[in-house]
């Protein structure tokens, strides 16, 4: 048996399903689905998918298809054309096919599409014929095939790249505008029959003076053209980009859809348009859509002229004066309603919707599971939960890490948004708020992002080739396009705050100026969105956070705490850190760190004690800074432990290098020297004798409380004397002792020694029987790693200090890596920042010997991670399955730790 690369699905019938996405790609599954579905069995226009192995054979022979490929798509396009009666490249009864792509995961607009194949000089009289003599409709399907498949296939599969500006299909836009302008058109639907016929024929002469070549009057080859510039549209710049953005393997490969062609642009009896099954902006449970009269696909996405709503409850503020779908047709709005609730039903979840009217007869073009960004993703989980049309392991499921950090997002702060008018309003297309420069360019918005600024892409409408920059700015702003357009599905499936459809908006590129009515912005200028509403502000607003408050979010949580296994912390240095986290649902501190108090606010006092106590010569000198410093250290330990009452927090010992205390500012100088009764000489020469070559690995964290043992006396004082006072007030506290920067068990001995001894005292001087603690160490160094077994003969719990241990592991300076990382990214030397997600080859291999080795010695040993590692969900998901028992991240990164903990659970439950 022949291996079978091409399945068929139309009449009912399908040779595929829905479980088949990894071979037919999530189109080809989906429109297998509701063809052929018992369920289903939708109108949906026949066809076939050639598979995704044909494209992974296409790259690994030079470009060209296995054995039996063209036998198979011939045999799909018989199937094809007895089902439609109509046969493929016939003068008298031609059958028209679309090509488009359709990966296993959606990447929309990354991938080409070829519509109207088959038409040609020859079959032209045969559509005018279907088409009742619709003469001026073939000769619009015609010019848009001449210019996508010049486009497509003849420049950008051949490798061909155009100065910007000067593509084949801009040349040829521009023969249309000129054509319009001269006139007097200001719609393409003005064209006539004859204009349409001249454009044709201008068209196809400037292709071959471009590009050197015919356009194809042939239908095979126009469908070959089509079929391999989709094979290539895979590695094309755009969606190579998008997958590295999305994380989508390259070998996966698209699979090719070839489709028969229905036609929106037939008259006033057709139409095309999107929908979904809810509302993708907010999850609100509403059928929402647009739709346009008279057009094509291509038309609504493309932004080019304002679709109309298809109900009452999708129109805006742009489209509310135009006639719903519901009114104009009410027949086919309550077909297409029907359907789009069946499909629902099937997927069980929010669907995005294709579909065409031609001639008054609904056809369904494709559907896939809609992208939505974060507060609707969390909204239609936690419906669906309570509609029983999913279970709660579903819910937690449906959400991505990513999502759910939108619902952390900043908003424009309400009071300052109350008191300024919107300078503009658009779609509200990407949620909560942004500020930043106008940039007006891709490329611009990722110069100046790497340069440190903040931009905001402002374009008349972005295409697929802006990714990068979209990716880059902090938000997007479109003159043109709907809910639907590109700007919108793309900053949607990422969370990015967008407004879209901005009508208001006059931009001249050449001058890098944006128009509104008489005002002007120029590029650098600074704008501020609010993607939840669609308003545009001038200048700069004020932004805020909402996380805490949001009730959705809490619910989501909870479902979330009640699955996972993993604890999750909080890495907190003020009470006011610990109290949000607290709120989010973080289970204790994770890391506290007590040099944190010499930073900011109020910090100018206890900063020149611990000044004091660097630059003393004398032990006398450094006690006396000491005492004094201890009531500052004592306060605001007992602070958090107090707003984390009754759970652990674990405390560091000072780790910093001293060096970095030390003054620069001559009159803190001249203080400090005062305050010591020594010259300024000599506090300069003390100074300089703390400089280190490397500091980092110099002087440091339990180095400093085995030569100094002072300094470790003051810290574990105020520790347990603050854990005293609570108990005293009926309180709970729980802290943990970490001593940083260990690499041998003897380290850890010497502070164990002075934390029993201070321990003993301070319940004498409170007269308690008890104060719970733990001893533990922070594993940072890979040696710890190794010797983790005689660690854990001291310590009762390990930390892994994941910042620093990538750090030494790697041999790579954290504030060095700019210079070189972006390249290793780039070349795909390292897949991923090693100090973004955990580098599971090398650095989780010491990980897991430090957690195996130290629980052979301490079995009940508590493990965790405090590096900012703890709130990447897939080191998260590390942790996990390594067996800690917690991770540690920054206040508002615990919603999502918590998340990819329940994810992790789950994941682990599929794979057994």
């Amino acid at each position: 048996m022949a291996k079978k690369y091409v399945y068929f699905f139309g009449g009912g019938r399908a040779d595929g399903n829905e479980g088949m996405k990894n071979l037919l790609g999530g189109k080809g599954a989906n429109l297998a689905e509701m063809a052929g579905h018992k369920d289903l069995r939708l109108p949906v226009p026949p066809g076939f998918t050639i598979t995704t192995e044909v494209c992974t054979y296409f790259y690994k022979h030079r470009r060209t298809y296995p054995p039996g490929l063209k036998e198979q798509v011939y045999q799909a396009l018989k199937k094809v054309e007895k089902l439609m009666n109509r046969k493929f490249g016939d003068p008298d009864n031609p059958l028209l096919v679309s090509v488009r792509s359709g990966a296993r995961r959606s990447m929309p607009g990354m991938m080409e599409t070829v519509l109207n194949i088959g038409l040609t000089e020859k079959t032209i009289p045969g559509l005018i014929k279907q088409s009742g003599g619709n003469s001026r409709f073939v000769y619009d399907a015609y010019r848009r095939l001449i210019m996508m498949y010049s486009d497509v296939v003849m420049e950008k599969a051949a490798g061909i790249e155009p100065k910007e500006d000067e593509g084949i299909r801009r040349q040829l836009e521009k023969i249309m505008e000129r054509m319009k302008k001269e006139k007097g058109y200001n719609s393409d639907t003005q064209l006539s029959t004859t204009d349409l016929q001249e454009l044709c024929t201008a068209f196809k002469a400037k292709v071959k003076e471009v590009l050197k070549k015919e356009f194809p009057d042939d239908a095979d080859e126009q469908l070959w053209g089509g079929i391999g510039a989709v094979f290539a549209s895979w590695q094309g710049k755009r969606a190579v980009s998008y997958r590295r953005i999305e994380g989508i393997p390259d070998e996966w490969g698209t699979a090719v859809n070839v489709q028969t062609m229905v036609f929106g642009n037939m008259g006033d009896d057709s139409a095309t348009g999107v929908a979904f099954t809810r509302n993708p902006g907010n999850g609100e449970n509403e059928f929402y859509g647009e739709y346009l009269i008279n057009a094509q696909g291509e038309d609504v996405v493309a932004g080019i002229r304002t679709p109309a709503p298809i109900n009452e409850y999708s129109k805006s503020e742009h489209n509310k004066d135009l006639i719903t779908l519901e009114k104009a047709m009410p027949k086919i709005y309550k077909e297409l309603y029907e359907y789009q609730k069946r499909l629902e039903k099937h997927y069980r979840d929010m669907q995005d919707i294709e579909f065409t009217i031609e001639k008054g007869r609904l056809f369904m073009l494709q559907c896939r599971v809609g992208k939505r960004n974060g507060p609707a993703a969390v909204r239609m989980s936690m419906d669906m939960l309570k509609e029983k049309l999913i279970r709660k392991e579903e819910a937690v499921m449906r959400v991505s890490p990513a999502q759910l950090d939108e619902l952390l997002h900043p908003i424009i702060d309400p009071k300052a948004e109350m008191s300024h008018k919107p300078l503009a309003k658009g779609l509200p297309a990407g949620p909560g708020g942004a500020t930043g420069q106008i940039v007006f360019s891709a490329h611009d918005a990722v110069e100046w992002t790497k340069q440190g600024k903040k931009v905001i892409l402002v374009r008349e409408e972005t295409n697929p080739e802006d990714v990068e920059g979209m990716r880059a700015a902090q938000a997007i702003l479109t003159a043109r396009g709907g809910m639907t357009s590109h700007a919108a599905l793309v900053a949607r499936g990422w969370g990015k705050c967008c407004v879209v459809g901005c009508g208001a908006l006059h931009i001249e590129y050449s001058k890098k100026e944006l128009h509104v009515d008489a005002k002007v912005l120029k590029e650098g200028d600074w704008i501020t969105l609010n993607g939840t509403k669609g308003n545009v502000y001038e200048g700069k607003l004020p932004m805020m956070d909402v996380g805490e408050e949001n009730k959705l979010l809490n619910d989501f949580l909870k479902i979330c705490q009640g699955i996972k296994r993993l604890g999750v912390r909080t890495n907190a240095d003020t009470p006011e850190d610990a109290k949000r986290a607290r709120q989010f649902g973080a289970e204790g501190i994770g890391l506290f760190r007590t040099e944190h108090m010499f930073y900011g606010k109020g910090s100018e006092e206890p900063l020149f004690y611990l000044r004091k106590m660097i630059v003393s010569k004398t032990e006398e000198e450094r006690k006396k800074a000491l005492d004094e410093l201890f009531p500052y250290v004592k306060k605001d330990i007992k602070q958090t432990l107090a707003a984390m009452d009754g759970l652990p927090v674990v405390i560091r010992l000072l780790d910093p290098p001293l060096h970095e205390f030390v003054p620069r500012d001559p009159k803190k100088l001249e203080d400090l020297a005062k305050e010591l009764n020594i010259t300024l000489e000599e506090l300069t020469k003390r100074a300089e004798g703390l400089h280190e070559s490397n500091p980092m690995m110099g002087h440091r964290g339990v180095r400093l409380g085995i030569t100094y043992p002072e300094v470790s006396i003051m810290q574990i004082r105020a520790i347990f004397e603050a854990a005293a006072e609570l108990i005293k007030e009926g309180k709970k506290p729980y802290p943990e002792i970490m001593v940083p920067v260990v690499c041998d068990v003897k380290e850890l001995s010497d502070q164990l020694a002075i934390a029993k001894q201070i321990y003993q005292e301070v319940r004498e001087k409170y007269n308690i029987k008890k104060i719970k603690y733990m001893f533990g160490t922070m594993i940072e160094i890979p040696r710890a790693s190794l010797v983790a077994d005689k660690l854990a003969e001291v310590a009762e719990f390990f930390s892994f200090g994941t910042n620093d241990m990538t750090q030494m592991g790697f041999g790579f300076s954290r504030d060095d890596i700019g210079g070189f990382l972006p390249d290793y990214l780039k070349k795909g030397i390292l897949s991923v920042d090693p100090f973004q997600s955990i580098d599971q080859e090398g650095i989780g291999e010491l990980i897991k010997i430090g957690i195996e080795r130290g629980r052979k010695s301490r079995k009940n040993l508590e493990v965790g991670i405090c590096g900012e590692h703890g709130g990447d969900p897939k080191s998260v998901e590390f942790c996990h399955n390594v067996g800690m028992d917690y991770v540690s991240c920054s206040p508002f990164r615990v919603p999502l730790a918590i998340l990819a903990a329940a994810q992790a659970v789950l994941k682990e439950k599929v794979k057994k």
